[in-house]
């Protein structure tokens, strides 16, 4: 039996993720952290993980990004895995992130979704044999108008996984470009254009564009409910139980998986 602590398991993801583990037969929530205590829950809930004394054998992170600091500080402190998914964090916390993976293993994603993750690879595939052949790049983004962050951390993280590509298979990488409104030229070479979208209640849809001469290749990704990123959390804390302290991916996830079937 798996036993998670569920950081933020008032919001709507910490509801959610809590809500399909009481479903599962090998996993079990002990113990909940938000700051709002409206709600009543079936375990208990501390407004602070330091006030936190039950034993547990990983943490799923779904806050905000002021609370991360201190969710690192108690997992190093404790050995106690992390499943962090909180999103829009500052180059600071991604090296607090990179420090407490010396001391207990974090699994930190831009998108849990394993279809996202799924996408990471085809997109390697892509830009290995279109970008040398002239192919321009880009990616466009859509959101909820409630989403702060802009482009998403998912948008960037394609971007990287291409760029990464690039520069093991052509020994280059290209410019990130957010914005052309101020630039009046053609669009040059060697670039990724990201553009963000926010309207609505959009739950998040990424398309990767490679557009050549004569033709267009697009790699999209939509997610109908935020139950994908939910059961993509599940699966990582699973995964995460046990393992030695270090920096981990859902591609480990999946590979995984993988490797029992």
């Amino acid at each position: 039996m798996t036993k998670v602590i569920m950081h933020g398991c008032n919001g709507k993801m910490g509801q959610m993720i809590t809500g399909l583990i009481e479903k599962e037969s090998r996993m079990e929530v002990v113990a909940g952290i938000d700051a709002s205590s409206h709600m009543t829950r079936p375990f208990p809930v501390f407004q602070s993980l330091w006030d936190c004394d039950v034993a547990a054998d990983v943490v799923i992170d779904f806050s905000v990004a002021g609370a991360v600091d201190g969710l690192l500080d108690y997992c190093s402190s404790r050995k106690l895995p992390c499943v962090l998914c909180t999103t829009g964090l500052s180059e600071e916390q991604l090296e607090h992130i990179k420090k407490a993976a010396e001391e207990t293993a974090v699994l930190k994603s831009a998108n849990m979704s394993l279809g996202v993750n799924m996408l990471f690879g085809l997109l390697q595939d892509a830009a290995r044999v279109l970008a040398p052949a002239g192919f321009d790049i880009e990616i466009v983004e859509k959101h909820h108008n409630l989403k702060v962050d802009a482009p998403s951390g998912t948008a960037l993280a394609l971007a990287d996984v291409i760029n990464a590509e690039l520069r093991e298979s052509c020994g280059g990488a290209y410019e990130y470009v957010f914005d052309r409104s101020t630039r009046r030229e053609k669009r040059p070479a060697g670039e990724i254009g990201i553009s963000a979208i926010r309207g609505g209640t959009i739950v998040g849809d990424h398309d990767v564009i490679f557009a050549g001469e004569d033709e267009v290749i697009t790699i999209s990704h939509s997610a109908h409910s935020k139950a994908v990123f939910a059961k993509g959390a599940i699966a990582a804390a699973a995964f995460l139980k046990g393992k030695p302290a270090g920096l981990y991916s859902m591609a480990e996830v999946i590979q995984e998986a993988r490797s029992r079937t």
